[in-house]
């Protein structure tokens, strides 16, 4: 690839100016030096407009998105403000959407191992309603039901549909060998409607389904969404969850579906599975992804003659772990020149102690690209802030958003200082000789004395 960045990769207020591009009115080069790098940067009103897309698709209230892709309270505010409703898949996430003032009734929990504190905190505020994924989960409803008097949990059942599709084997979702939901194979899907309908725990109003992620054919996503209305209708639900995985381009040459796509083509495939009513569904990627780029700093170039050239920045799989989580691949421009031609070609590396730690594998980049130099990498608003870590102790980027010549800083960059916050400093009293005993294989353990 030689040409220049696609514009169908990049952010929906995108603009070329003299002084390079320029996202929500806001030049690339200024977030940079304001606030740093590596930098997050969300296209706020692109966000609004795909959450709109969706909502007009699909109606108001079959809309949740799926804040794995990204949250942070932001995050949570434009979507609920955009008519949309909260997946979330852990009691943290859960946490985040009611701090961000999202009311329990518009918010979704998920997870296929909840443990008793998230279903507690879920069914004490009452959420509009819980996945269901197991018969040991309907247990810890039951028990907390009866034990702490709490009450009922609104459900929905999901159910591995037998159909499984997604880029990558990692994000298929939808199988019979998954580890999510109840299978229609063997009538473990049925059962589990058995139960839930006769606990007094549980009101059972539906069920869900997802395949996959990452997914740019729509007929795929229509096959598990015929494979879970049909099992609706048969089973008389009330309501039908078909989930996300619309996918997005990443790199040249890509195309996605849209929304509107997307809907005719899942209620074709319900409607003649012999489902009438509304579908729910769960666009996270697909909201998010476009929406977002990072910028980094080049540090080092790495020429080896007659092998390849390393350009170094100063993130890596910290900041985005898909591409050695899942081999995904991306495109990088320089913000200075957007239109410049890419006939460099080098493996963009982070700064981590890993050979695996890869950015793009095979960049474009253009000739005179240069140590101290600028560069982003576009589409990466969904899973890339959401799995970043701490590792090499790499304090985590900060998060801002832009809209109408303004940035706002929604999510500050981590400090050292808070790289040591939850460390437990023994200095104050360290164990005394006799005092560590070991337990297992190995493991050294302190106990006190009384």
């Amino acid at each position: 690839m030689t040409s220049a960045i696609e514009s169908g990769l990049l952010p929906g207020t995108s603009e070329i100016r003299p002084e390079g591009l320029a996202v929500g009115g806001v030049p690339l080069t200024e977030l940079a030096h304001r606030f740093g790098t590596p930098l997050f940067v969300y296209d706020e009103e692109y966000l609004r407009r795909r959450c709109r897309e969706a909502v007009a698709a699909f109606g108001r209230d079959n809309v949740a998105y799926a804040s794995k892709a990204f949250l942070c309270t932001a995050m949570a505010r434009l979507a609920h403000e955009e008519g949309l409703l909260l997946d979330v898949a852990s009691g943290g996430e859960l946490r985040v959407a009611l701090h961000a003032g999202v009311p329990a009734d518009r918010i979704v929990l998920h997870g296929n191992n909840k443990d008793e504190a998230e279903l507690r905190t879920a069914m004490s505020a009452r959420v509009r309603h819980l996945v269901v994924d197991s018969f040991d989960e309907m247990d810890r409803i039951e028990r907390l039901h009866a034990e702490e008097h709490l009450p009922p949990a609104r459900i929905q059942l999901r159910v591995a549909p037998g159909v499984a599709a997604g880029a990558h084997e990692a994000i298929r979702t939808g199988g019979n060998d998954s580890k999510f939901g109840f299978g229609l194979a063997g009538g473990t899907a049925a059962a589990a409607v058995r139960r839930a309908a006769g606990s007094p725990a549980m009101v059972l109003e539906g069920v869900h389904a997802h395949v996959g992620s990452q997914v740019l054919d729509t007929a795929e996503l229509a096959a598990g969404a015929a494979a879970i209305a049909r099992f609706a209708a048969d089973t008389r639900m009330h309501r039908l969850t078909v989930g996300g995985g619309l996918g997005v381009a990443y790199e040249a040459g890509q195309t996605a579906p849209s929304f509107a796509e997307w809907a005719a083509r899942v209620r074709t495939a319900v409607r003649d599975a012999g489902w009438n009513s509304s579908v729910t569904v769960e666009p996270g990627r697909s909201i998010a992804a476009r929406a977002g780029l990072t910028l980094y700093r080049v540090g080092t170039i790495k020429r080896i003659e007659g092998v390849r050239t390393y350009v170094g920045v100063d993130g890596g799989m910290s900041d985005n772990l898909r591409p050695a989580l899942y081999g995904s691949r991306y495109e990088v421009f320089l913000p200075r020149s957007p239109r410049a031609s890419r006939p460099v070609r080098a493996r963009l590396v982070g700064k981590h102690c890993e050979s695996g730690d890869v950015i793009v594998d095979d960049a474009a980049l253009p000739a005179d690209v240069a140590v101290g130099d600028l560069l982003a990498t576009p589409v990466t608003g969904a899973y890339g802030y959401a799995m970043a870590s701490n590792y090499n102790k790499l304090p985590r980027p900060a998060v801002v958003f832009v809209r109408d010549g303004r940035a706002r800083l929604v999510v500050r960059r981590e400090t050292e200082e808070d790289l040591l916050r939850l460390d437990v400093d023994e200095s104050a009293g360290l164990p005394g000789p006799g005092l560590v005993q070991r337990s297992g294989a190995g493991a050294a353990q302190c106990v006190g004395t009384s």
